[in-house]
């Protein structure tokens, strides 16, 4: 779907090039009469503009000089600093073949420009991507992965090309990506690549293998963290902040498809908040940057080279990809690689409610305003929640000082403020503002009891 949008484009700048370098011809064989100078004057403005858009509008040519050359050895400065012409330094003539060069700079200089930072990117990135190796999961392969490749799957590459998993006596059972977040050696990949592990093999972007100390996941968001202990300081990604996206925003997926090991791909942040029934607590990224079996755990990044989201699942009826891949939130995945790091488990806060988005007909049926804020529907009993004062139908419309946009956000919201801490709330109750503070509790016992 990508190379057909960039195919378009080329072509569509390639016949605008054609038609430019025609009109310019025309000009030059035409003959010099008003008729034709006014013409000339109208397309000689029109190319200035294109080709100097910071410049002030020139004097218009004659219509033997269409255009403006480029500074030469024949300019004359004059008392202003600026340079002019010499009878001798008219513009070269162009012919069909041969294309007005700043006309055909300036069509150029758009995807030049998305092309420099699509490289830019991905070297800033490609070096905090890792291979990993995963071994006895119990004889089983995840279904996001593949097995061998066969000798005439992959025709046109050399065998030696595609890396050979490091030796060991367990069968390898998975291969998945991962993305360094600290210069210690903690690396994110997703729990599906590595659950059940009893090794896990880290391949570094210099080809140095080194066995994980550390494996951990959390199977409701489907984040998981590996450790791994270097003589060196690691490359860790720049992470940029994933709120901040919006549809349509450039991204890159950088990972090992088919064990295709730092390959990049582009594409468009394609939608947002995302659910998918085998994450039960992930609110994901939509994107068409091509995602493979062997992309899991790896970086979507931004182009500025920051990772936004850690690659995770694809929408196919193939197994392959088919346009519609899914990643973590890096805002998301990152507190639970650190809830994962620091305390060996993810610690949700919670307020002990059941709550609901008011969607029309759930509106309609509360007589209230429709995606005004989240219903509270049930509220358990002797959590944090009734000791704040919260009563069920309330709207709650404001948390920690935020506005609410759904159930999810709010979820999210409440789940990554520490456990204990105190944090305003505001509800609608009968057409009432009402300010309550609650003190967070966690989402095994919303009483507070524990703590």
């Amino acid at each position: 779907m990508l190379s057909y949008r960039f195919l378009i484009a080329l072509a569509f700048s390639l016949i605008t090039t054609m038609m430019v370098a025609h009109c310019i011809a025309d000009d030059d064989a035409a003959d010099d009469d008003a008729a034709t100078a006014n013409a000339t004057d109208g397309t000689a403005e029109k190319v200035a503009e294109v080709s100097s858009p910071e410049q002030p509008a020139p004097e218009q040519p004659s219509a033997e000089s269409p255009t403006e050359a480029l500074p030469g050895d024949g300019d004359v400065v004059n008392g202003g600093g600026e340079k002019s012409k010499t009878p001798t330094d008219a513009a070269p003539s162009t012919t069909d073949d041969t294309p007005n060069p700043e006309v055909l700079a300036a069509l150029q200089a758009g995807p030049r420009a998305l092309s420099l930072a699509f490289r830019m990117a991905a070297k800033r990135a490609t070096p905090s991507v890792v291979v990993l190796y995963v071994y006895g999961q119990d004889g089983q392969q995840d279904d996001n992965e593949q097995t061998e490749a066969p000798e005439d799957e992959l025709p046109l590459l050399e065998r030696a090309e595609i890396p050979t998993p490091p030796p060991a006596q367990e069968k390898l059972t998975g291969l998945g990506s991962g993305v360094i977040i600290s210069e210690d050696g903690l690396i994110i990949t997703n729990n599906h690549v590595i659950t059940g592990a009893k090794r896990v093999v880290v391949q570094l972007p210099d080809e140095n293998r080194v066995d994980a100390d550390v494996i951990r996941g959390d199977p409701d968001s489907d984040v998981a963290i590996v450790r791994v202990k270097f003589p060196a300081k690691l490359q860790a990604v720049s992470m940029a902040d994933s709120d901040q996206l919006e549809i349509g925003d450039w991204v890159l997926a950088i990972g090992s498809p088919f064990k295709l090991e730092a390959t990049v791909s582009a594409g468009i942040i394609s939608g947002k908040d995302r659910r998918l029934d085998r994450i039960r607590r992930s609110s994901m990224l939509q994107t068409d940057a091509a995602i493979n079996p062997g992309n899991s755990g790896g970086a979507l990044i931004d182009l500025d080279g920051k990772v936004v989201g850690i690659s995770t699942a694809i929408a196919t009826r193939s197994g392959f990809y088919q346009g519609v891949g899914f990643a973590i939130p890096i805002n998301q995945a990152h507190w639970i690689a650190q809830e994962l790091d620091e305390h060996g488990q993810v610690r949700r806060a919670a307020i002990g409610t059941t709550l609901v988005e008011l969607k029309p007909r759930i509106a309609k049926q509360f007589q209230l305003t429709p995606y005004s804020g989240i219903l509270v529907y049930q509220i358990i009993n002797g959590s944090v929640a009734e000791k704040a004062g919260i009563e069920r139908l309330d709207v709650i419309v404001e948390f920690a000082g935020q506005r609410v946009r759904d159930s999810t956000t709010l979820q999210e919201a409440i789940e990554r403020k520490p456990i204990g801490s105190k944090q305003p709330i505001v509800v609608q109750r009968g057409g009432k503002r009402v300010e309550l503070m609650v003190e967070l509790a966690t989402v095994d016992d919303p009483t507070g009891k524990a703590e």
